[in-house]
C-alpha cells in the first residue's frame, strides 16, 4: 500500500475513534471552592445590597456590580442582566463578629455557573468569584475578586428575572 493511503487510513481510524477529537478538548475547570464550615440558610444577610466593583484576574476588566439579598436569596444585578440568573439561595456563617457569604447561581439558558464567596465586616464587602462555562468541547473559567460597601439600593425595585 502507497505510504499516502497508509497516513489516510490511520487518520481514517483516529478519527473515528475520537482520539483526535479529545487532545484538543479542554480539561474541566472546577468552580471556586468554598471553605467547609456551619453553613447556614436563615437569610441573615436579607436587606442588605452591596455596591462593588471587581476586576478579572486575567483580562483586568471591571465588573461594576450590585449584589442585593432578600428573603433567603441573592441576586447579582450584573449577572441578571446579561442571563437572568434570578433569584439563588445563599448561606452564611459568622466568623469572630464577620459575616461569611457563599451562592451557587445558574444560568437558566446557557451553560453558566457562578460561584461567590464573600466576607462582610459591617458595611464593607469583599468577595471571590468564578463564572464557570462549561460547553462539551471547552470550558472557560473568569476568576474575579472584587470589594464594595454597603448602599441604599431598593432591594424591591431590584430586576426579576
Amino acid at each position: 500500500m502507497p505510504q499516502i493511503l497508509q497516513i489516510a487510513a490511520i487518520a481514517v481510524a483516529t478519527l473515528g475513534t475520537g482520539a483526535a477529537t479529545m487532545t484538543v478538548m479542554n480539561e474541566d475547570i472546577p468552580d471556586l471552592q468554598v471553605p467547609e464550615g456551619a453553613w447556614e440558610s436563615a437569610g441573615a444577610l436579607d436587606g442588605r445590597t452591596f455596591t462593588v466593583l471587581g476586576t478579572d484576574a486575567k483580562s483586568g476588566a471591571v465588573l461594576e456590580d450590585e449584589l442585593i439579598f432578600r428573603e433567603g436569596t441573592f441576586q447579582s444585578t450584573d449577572c441578571e442582566e446579561y442571563c437572568n440568573f434570578g433569584w439563588s439561595d445563599y448561606q452564611t456563617k459568622d466568623v469572630d463578629g464577620v459575616i461569611h457569604f457563599t451562592a451557587t447561581t445558574l444560568c437558566p439558558d446557557a451553560p453558566h455557573t457562578v460561584v461567590w464567596y464573600g466576607q462582610i465586616d459591617g458595611d464593607a464587602v469583599t468577595f471571590e468569584v468564578t463564572w464557570t462555562t462549561r460547553r462539551w468541547y471547552w470550558t472557560n473559567q473568569m476568576m474575579l475578586e472584587g470589594s464594595g460597601t454597603a448602599s441604599d439600593f431598593d432591594a424591591a425595585t431590584a430586576v426579576t428575572g
